[in-house]
Formats: structure tokens, sequence, C-alpha cells
């Protein structure tokens, strides 16, 4: 195995962006390379690489993981280690979902390689050039698990997800770690303007180190994590548990299952394949352990007492810059977001299939401990119709600190006014969310959002 050094900017990845189809000679070569950035440099070292360009997989590295459909998330697939299911092919690994049918009943086979046992590591730089199949109910994913679980079962054991991308949303990709007891996550995501994660290969990539994690997807920082925790016998233990421990790579094409959905008619299983190019592994020569969590940083209110910014839409508003308020759609939803008559007005082409297939929210909001918080908005829409409010924890497991309540609107403006008190733990990263999927496709308009702390 070659030895090779790169040297990375703190923001940026090491290697450079290479998205043309195809494996083999068209792969980017391991090579040292150089960037430089105004933050510090990283220097990595090989640890260790497979590009794939043999017959067989390297069974000193991979293994293919065999399991029963519905093993977990109900997920429909059987994990095989047919050569039917997972094979190598012009300089890539082919991981291949296929349909067949059981008793007159749909039944999938598909394939998991996991370097258990081989190839487990404490922190460094996982690098993964791949290209993933589109269509309903497909879910390819890049993914990392300890072996020894020293701080119980999952999630307290974590879990770090480089990338998952649901195939009937072929251009976003999702980086994401699990932990906690309660079980928290946090999750970043790169949404493409042009094209899709199924057109062409994408770099993938975690920069792990002893208190933070970088997500990167084609060399764009997509997520930076340092606030995480963990349990083990109702008491936390100490800080960077659980992400101080071992870990193995996993990569799996899944059919089915709780987040995805099941396939349906539109779902072409003749293209159903997840072709990874190339897996990279570097390290530091050595990581500093002694680390502290950061502080939490909570969000000012503004004069007025209003958490909430551009909360009666007064500035400009892009919906899609993660700053203030954000508009999404998932799982079948469709539709927009724009600032109109000094409100949010969201028009609604396809419902989708929950109520978070169309989502508004803003973020960044404090939860204390023993606080009472009182949240209002103003609200109407084209005609009659309902949407669900909430207060979430999103990096909390989505812990609701105001339960889901429906809000029925009409044609008239309304006032809406709720409030709560916190008994969880402290949360910096609160937000509102205002889920209008699953229902009418009535646009709806918002305005006058606050969010207060009326502790006495």
């Amino acid at each position: 195995m070659k030895m090779k050094k790169l040297v990375t900017g703190f923001l940026v990845g090491a290697i450079g962006l290479s998205l043309v189809t195809g494996c083999g000679n068209d792969k980017p070569a391991v090579s040292d390379n150089e960037i430089v950035e105004e933050t510090k440099e990283i220097e990595y070292t090989l640890l260790w690489s497979d590009e794939f360009d043999g017959d067989t997989l390297d069974s000193s590295i991979w293994n293919m993981e065999q399991r029963a459909p519905g093993w977990t998330n109900s997920e429909l697939q059987e994990y095989t280690n047919s050569p039917d299911n997972i094979y190598l092919e012009d300089g890539c690994l082919v991981i291949k979902a296929i349909e067949t049918e059981v008793n007159g009943q749909p039944y999938y086979t598909s394939g998991k390689v996991t370097t258990l046992n081989n190839q487990e590591f404490t922190y460094g730089r996982v690098e993964v050039r791949a290209k993933v199949p589109e269509g309903q109910g497909l879910w390819p994913a890049i993914w990392m698990m300890p072996h020894e679980g020293r701080y119980g079962q999952w999630p307290k054991c974590g879990e770090i997800d480089i990338m998952e991308i649901l195939g009937n949303e072929p251009n976003v990709s999702y980086s994401t770690i699990h932990y906690g007891e309660p079980h928290a996550q946090q999750q970043g995501k790169m949404v493409l303007e042009e094209g899709s994660f199924a057109s062409d290969f994408h770099i993938f990539v975690v920069e792990w180190e002893p208190g933070e994690m970088r997500f990167y997807t084609d060399d764009v920082l997509v997520l930076t994590v340092n606030d995480w925790f963990t349990g083990s016998g109702g008491k936390e233990v100490a800080y960077p548990a659980p992400f101080d421990q071992p870990f193995y790579l996993q990569l799996n094409l899944a059919v089915g299952g709780t987040w995805p959905g099941n396939p349906d008619e539109t779902t072409d299983f003749t293209n159903a394949e997840f072709v990874i190019d190339y897996v990279r592994v570097y390290q530091q020569a050595e990581y500093d352990t002694n680390v502290t969590k950061p502080e939490k940083v909570y969000r000012e209110a503004l004069e007025d007492g209003n958490y909430i910014y551009n909360g009666d839409l007064s500035s400009e508003e892009d919906y899609g810059d993660m700053e203030n308020w954000s508009f999404f759609t998932a799982n079948g939803g469709e539709g927009s977001a724009e600032t109109k008559d000094g409100a949010i007005a969201v028009s609604i082409s396809n419902t989708g299939s929950v109520d978070y297939s169309i989502q508004l929210v803003q973020a960044s909001l404090p939860v204390l401990t023993g606080h009472t918080y009182r949240v209002s908005f103003d609200a109407r829409a084209d005609e009659a119709r309902d949407f669900n409010f909430a207060v979430t924890g999103p990096n909390e497991g989505y812990i609701r600190y105001l339960q889901d309540t429906k809000v029925n609107v009409d044609s008239d403006w309304q006032t809406y006014t709720y409030e709560f008190t916190v008994s969880d733990k402290d949360d910096n990263n609160g937000r509102v969310e205002f889920n209008m999927g699953n229902a009418s496709d009535a646009t709806v308009y918002i305005t006058n959002v606050r969010y207060e702390d009326i502790t006495e």
C-alpha cells in the first residue's frame, strides 16, 4: 500500500473535485497535494485505500454482510454475498439492488460491505467518490459504526453518516451524526441546483478529530459538529465520548425503509446501482485528545424581546440560505416560499406524504430548562385548511418542546399564541416549524412571528 501525504486547508477538501462520469482511468490519483488557506493547514498520511482495480473484492479490507429482510429500519432487502449484488467492474465497486418475486410478492436483494475487524480506526479523513442510483425507495449510504460499542447500544455508541441519499430526491445529500441518551442527532445537507448525485460521480468526505467533525460534499463544507454527548447507566460520559473509539466503514444500498419509503411502479431496478470509484482513509501523525466540550452560544433577543429574526418580513429574505427563515421540501413535497406583502407566502404544487413535506422553519432559538416561552404568529390561507406547528430540537432527536399543534386557518388573518415551559436539557438550537405537507395545497401566508422568554 502506497503511503502518501496530503496537506489540506481547514475548509476545503484535499484532492480536488472530479465529477466526470466513470471509473478506472478517470479517477483522481492518490497524490501529494497542498491547498493553502487562511485557516490552519492539516497534514494527512494515507492509512489505507481501495481503488477497486482488481477482479475481486479485497477480503483483507471488506466483508460482505448478510442480513434477512426487515433486519433494521423496516427495510425490504435481503443483503447477500451474491456476485449479482456485489461485484467489481471497470475499476469500481458496484452494489446492485435487484427486484425478483417470491410467493407472488416483490422480493429485493442488495449488497452491504463493511471493514469490520479488518480496517477500524479512530480519527482521520475518509474520502469516497461515488455515484448513486435514482428511484423511489432506494437508499445508498456511506457510514461508520463502532465495533466495541463501549458506551452501550445505539444510539449511545454513536454513528457517523458520511452520506445518505434518498433515491426519490437524488439532488440532496445528507451528512449526520447520531449519539446520546436520549437519542440526538445533527445533520447537514447539500442540495444541487443542477444535475443530481445519480448523474455523475461526487466526492463525500468526513474529517474526524477529537472534539470536531467536518463533513464535505464536493469540497463544500456542509456540516461542522463539536457538541455531542452520550450516556451509560443513566449518567453522561465524559466528552468526547462516544466519538473517541475505533469505528469501521460501511457501504450499502438499502431498499425501502422508514425514511425513504418503499419502491413503487416508477422505480427502475435495471439501473439500481450504487457505484463506488474509490475509498481513501487518511490520518494525521498525532491527535491532541485533551479536548473539552465548547460552551453553548445562545442567540440574543432583539430590542423588543423577540428571538425571531425578520419575524415581520420587513427585510429581504433568502429562503434557501439557512439564515433566519428556511424553506424545505421532502417526501414528494413540491413548493416554494417568497416574501409577499409583508408576509411569507408558501405555495404548494405537491403536498407530499408527510406533514414536513412542506416545511418553513427558523432555528437557533434558545430553549432553557425551567424557562417559559410564548410563541405567536399571524396566518391565513387562500382557502380554509390546516397545518401543524411545533417548537422542536433538531439536534436533540427532534424532541418537541411545544407539541405538534394543528392550526386551522381561512382567508382572514388570525393571530395564534402558544406557551410552553421547558423541562428538558438546555438547547441553543430550538426551532419553530410550520409543517404544511400532506394536506391542502392552498397557499399559506405567515407574518409577525414572535418567540419570547416570559419567565417570571
